[in-house]
């Protein structure tokens, strides 16, 4: 770097103090050349801003597609993890009610065998053996020979009414008749 003497030393001051025009110049041409590149950047935003909205759109909808897919897969997960709890309480609950159940069957059955009254294996045990005796019953009337039809025997007093029954009868016989003729 050159030295400056102390003779140069003052003309920079005294340059910009007094305006140098290749100094103020240099410095007008700069600020119109960044006025101009921000009108620019203005003018490209204006024309260009429906096609960068369009885009944030276009990435802001993918965004929101990968979201909802991420939320629906946990909550698929969620989901069948609830339905494996729900099971496996529906099956605890079952066991317990069917243990319920069973005590109340065991001490139902002992209350009425105390009152005699007949189980479900006494009336199928003696379903089956009626159901043995008809079939026996029924082989034996097959196999018996067929007898000739009896004739009713008439007995004396069956033949001739007594005195006490024709009475009986005739009285009726009037009073019939007497009401017929009522009528």
């Amino acid at each position: 770097m050159a030295r400056k003497t102390p003779d140069d030393a003052g003309s920079d001051d005294e340059s910009a103090a007094t305006g140098d025009p290749r100094m103020a110049d240099s410095v007008r041409q700069s600020a119109q050349q960044i006025w101009l590149a921000g009108m620019g950047a203005f003018a490209k935003a204006q024309q260009e801003g429906t096609k960068v909205f369009e885009s944030l759109v276009k990435e802001g909808t993918g965004f929101q597609q990968r979201t909802q897919a991420a939320a629906e897969e946990r909550f698929g997960d969620v989901a069948s993890k609830m339905a494996a709890v729900a099971s496996e309480v529906t099956n605890k609950a079952g066991a317990s009610w069917d243990k319920l159940e069973s005590l109340f069957e065991t001490r139902t059955a002992k209350a009425m065998g105390r009152l005699g009254v007949p189980t479900a294996a006494d009336l199928a045990a003696v379903t089956e053996r009626l159901s043995r005796l008809e079939a026996q019953m029924n082989s034996l009337v097959k196999r018996a020979p067929k007898a000739p039809p009896r004739k009713a025997a008439k007995s004396p007093a069956a033949k001739a009414p007594t005195s006490a029954t024709r009475a009986g009868s005739n009285r009726r016989a009037t009073k019939k008749s007497a009401a017929g003729q009522d009528k």
